[in-house]
């Protein structure tokens, strides 16, 4: 397995590596990502595809009387992100899963604010996925997809190649699905890095 297969699956040595440099590489994007979405202090969170944590990390410390749950299908992801999010874990404020976004283990609209960064290229399925999404989701909650590829730099799919079951989505791509999955009041950022982050709302009122 080459080594970049790990940013799709952690796994082994290699794996373990590179949820640390996830941890680190991601942080300047995340924090971009975070200045477009309101988090109060006693929400609940789901940050989907945690890696290694680092994300669940900050949803706590934006949250504070809230809880916030991550869930990935690495192990070693998993394990990571336990690790560094011990204290709140022990607190009963966080707890770290191991699933899968095709079959979230949550029930209907139990999320004000659901994240997902660097995550969505290797859904098996970004339609169903989202539908997932919006399943778990609090009427009036908010959706983020926040990644550093925006689909619209041809030298990037240089990844899809090496990265067996990753594709780059493009901000109108996403939208689409994003609608199709029933999510209105999208908004999409972009910056002069390249980096994309798509916002977007559950109608208060849905049945």
């Amino acid at each position: 397995m080459s080594f970049f297969q790990n940013t799709c699956k952690p796994k082994g040595i290699g794996g373990k590596i590179m949820v640390n440099m996830m941890n680190t590489g991601h942080s300047s994007m995340a924090e971009w990502g975070f200045t477009h979405i309101e988090i109060r202090n006693n929400y609940i969170c789901l940050d989907i595809g945690c890696g290694g944590g680092a994300n669940v990390k900050k949803l706590l410390a934006k949250t504070p009387y809230g809880k916030v749950t991550g869930i990935d299908y690495s192990e070693i992801s998993v394990i990571k992100s336990q690790k560094i999010n011990k204290a709140e874990i022990e607190n009963r404020r966080c707890e770290i899963l191991q699933g899968n976004v095709m079959k979230l283990p949550f029930g209907n609209e139990t999320f004000d604010i659901i994240t997902a960064f660097e995550t969505i290229y290797f859904w098996p399925d970004i339609n169903e996925a989202f539908k997932q999404v919006y399943r778990v989701l609090k009427g009036s909650g908010t959706f983020m997809i926040c990644n550093e590829s925006n689909g619209e730099n041809s030298k990037e799919e240089k990844w899809t190649k090496i990265i067996q079951g990753m594709k780059i989505y493009n901000s109108g791509q996403v939208k689409k699905s994003l609608e199709g999955a029933g999510f209105t009041d999208i908004k999409i950022h972009k910056n002069e890095k390249g980096w994309l982050c798509v916002v977007c709302k559950k109608d208060k009122d849905v049945n």
